[in-house]
């Protein structure tokens, strides 16, 4: 039954989610807009996140991801656009000021391994992956992470490992992570992603209750394994959903 709802899903984000390679060009100029507009909310921000631009590998990392191949193609007129769009099962891509805030926030190297909680479309992931080494990423929703595996294995991200479950236990297997980025709000920070975030590494998160802004924080644990938190931004997510 597993296998073959994975190829059900295959097929499906084939013909619904799916592009030719040939038809990356098209978008270009798009994401160089993107990019341009994302910079100048970095910059409008910069009084609350402490950051007046995005780091290089960032920029760099927005400016190549293509958007488009992970929202549904009916909203592909729309994928430069900069917010949040709808990806099925009552979920979102995130706002791409989001995703390069947040992955600036997670302070990675080329030599980074990261773990993060709600893979959704697949974008956030694909964003990690072209500065870190691995990602691993959890989706709980089946429909969701299968597709987002498909999307990512053909656009030749091999350094993302996906997998479906409850998210809340993070992967413990594959511990300590560099860095840990949770892409839906818990009301409470989960405590096994702080015990595998490495000495030195970030967690950022959206803490807060669903239906009320929330805020974006970064926890960061020293050498000592003693955590620090500083709220950076007010936001508004999907909640964070356990298996029951």
């Amino acid at each position: 039954m597993r296998r073959a709802a994975a190829l059900g899903i295959a097929i499906q984000a084939a013909s619904l989610w799916g592009g030719s390679a040939c038809a990356q060009g098209g978008y270009d100029a798009q994401r160089a807009q993107l990019v341009a507009e994302i910079e100048r909310d970095v910059r409008r921000t910069s009084g609350s996140t402490g950051r007046e631009r995005l780091a290089d590998e960032v920029i760099a990392a927005i400016g190549k991801v293509p958007r488009h191949e992970f929202v549904p193609v009916s909203f592909r007129d729309g994928a430069y656009l900069n917010r949040p769009l709808p990806i099925g099962d009552g979920q979102t891509i995130s706002q791409p000021y989001i995703v390069a805030l947040m992955t600036e926030l997670a302070d990675l190297r080329p030599d980074s391994v990261v773990l993060e909680i709600g893979t959704g479309s697949g974008y956030q992931a694909a964003v990690l992956a072209e500065i870190a080494r691995e990602v691993y990423t959890i989706e709980i929703i089946e429909t969701l992470g299968e597709r987002a595996a498909a999307t990512l294995q053909r656009l030749g991200y091999d350094n993302v490992h996906v997998r479906v479950g409850d998210g809340y236990q993070g992967w413990p297997n594959a511990a300590p992570f560099d860095a840990i980025i949770v892409t839906a709000a818990p009301d409470e920070v989960p405590e096994p992603l702080i015990a595998q975030l490495r000495a030195g590494g970030r967690l950022v998160i959206p803490v807060g209750p669903e239906g009320a802004v929330q805020s974006l924080r970064v926890l960061t644990k020293d050498a000592a394994g003693s955590v620090t938190s500083t709220d950076v931004l007010p936001v508004r997510f999907v909640p964070f959903t356990r298996d029951e």
